[in-house]
């Protein structure tokens, strides 16, 4: 078997375009991979095919061999976006693989770990930055069955916070804490945002409400930063999600100082390399939360990956608080029953593409989310 081409479509989501990979065989057997990247769908598709002359004809199986052509012998580091391209190809051939062996992705990897994965529900809070619009939403999110709730309460706000803003955020962690009760853990995320000292206070500051955790307070290309302000929060850290290389990880984690880690299979070339991060973390007593905020091809490539980890810790969802028609784009999308995931025992990746629906969804530039500008939390179309 060997690979004959490479297709790729976008799905313009008014938040961010989805950019979906095909890789063909000459024996007819496809795959399907994703390398959505916020604002560069059309940069990582172009990407793409300038990658695809290095592939084609190669065995699919042969995954170590063509990532280290993919990565390694092009000689270029392209951050995010090369990697990005990469892990659309990769994935894809894993779904390949699995439909040639006639198994779930996961079987490939040592075999299921868990019978359900606990999800984790992101996205709900599109609306105003008020206490009582979150507080509404996660009612409801939490009444579906949802046993966390992740969420960015900081407005448009970087590297500090106005007093008022800070009292605002605040306000809106307790808003929702009172609404679910203490029984939901809530996931706080800062993009980000953040210096050290504003983040070491914002911490302090949500120590009461008890957060499970307390995500990207600094930018991750300081590590110095982040561990800081791992070790002087009450609150537990969780970073990884930007990382690109496995060397990132491990610069982080030889500080023993953050044990929640959210490597995000796209920006990390795809899902053997962010399987073989997830046992770096192992050795270092950590748990893994895959970022998972991508499209609908990438959260089922996530469950392959988390149902095979031994410390998974739990699956992000942003697929149900999308676009309505996301669930016609692919066939078999992730369903989340009662606030947790079954892992199915279809052959890949367990789904397909529906060309004929992503088709009524055009790119469109001005899809991306705009972390920083006021209003963001509403999700409307940039530009409409």
């Amino acid at each position: 078997m060997r690979i004959a081409k490479i297709e790729t479509y976008i799905a313009g989501n008014p938040w961010k375009n989805w950019l979906f990979a095909k890789v063909l065989t000459d024996e007819g057997v496809y795959g399907v991979g994703e390398g959505t990247l916020n604002y560069f769908g059309k940069t990582v598709e172009t990407a793409i095919h300038e990658l695809e002359p290095l592939v084609l004809g190669m065995d699919p199986f042969q995954i170590e061999t063509m990532t280290q052509r993919l990565v390694r012998d092009v000689y270029s580091d392209g951050g995010q976006i090369h990697m990005c391209a990469v892990a659309a190809i990769e994935i894809a051939c894993w779904d390949i693989i699995g439909k040639a062996a006639n198994q779930p992705v996961y079987n490939l990897w040592g075999g299921r770990c868990h019978q359900k994965l606990r999800a984790y529900a992101n996205g709900w809070y599109r609306g105003p930055r008020t206490p009582e619009s979150f507080a509404e939403k996660a009612k409801i999110v939490a009444g579906r069955g949802y046993t966390a709730l992740k969420f960015d309460p900081f407005g448009n706000a970087w590297r500090t916070l106005s007093r008022d803003d800070f009292d605002l955020s605040i306000d809106i962690v307790r808003a929702v804490r009172d609404a679910v009760g203490d029984s939901v853990d809530l996931l706080i995320e800062a993009h980000s945002r953040f210096n050290v000292a504003t983040a070491v206070e914002v911490a302090r500051r949500l120590e009461p409400m008890r957060p499970a955790w307390f995500e990207e307070p600094v930018a991750h290309t300081n590590i110095a930063a982040m561990v800081e302000v791992a070790r002087r929060s009450p609150v537990p850290i969780a970073t990884g999600e930007s990382f690109s290389t496995k060397q990132q990880f491990a610069e982080l984690l030889k500080h023993e100082a953050v044990s929640i880690l959210q490597p995000e299979p796209l920006n990390l070339g795809g899902l053997f390399a962010t399987r073989k991060i997830a046992d770096m973390v192992d050795a270092h007593y950590g748990v893994i939360a895959p970022h998972s905020a991508q499209g609908p091809v990438c959260s089922a490539a996530c469950v392959q990956l988390n149902a095979s980890l031994p410390n998974f810790f739990i699956h992000e969802i942003f697929d149900e608080f999308n676009e309505p028609w996301e669930k016609e784009i692919v066939i078999h999308p992730v369903e989340v029953v009662n606030g947790y995931i079954e892992i199915p025992e279809r052959p890949g990746l367990g789904i397909d593409l529906n060309l004929e629906e992503i088709a009524r969804h055009p790119y469109r530039q001005e899809n991306y989310l705009p972390l920083f500008k006021p209003g963001w939390e509403r999700r409307s179309r940039q530009g409409a």
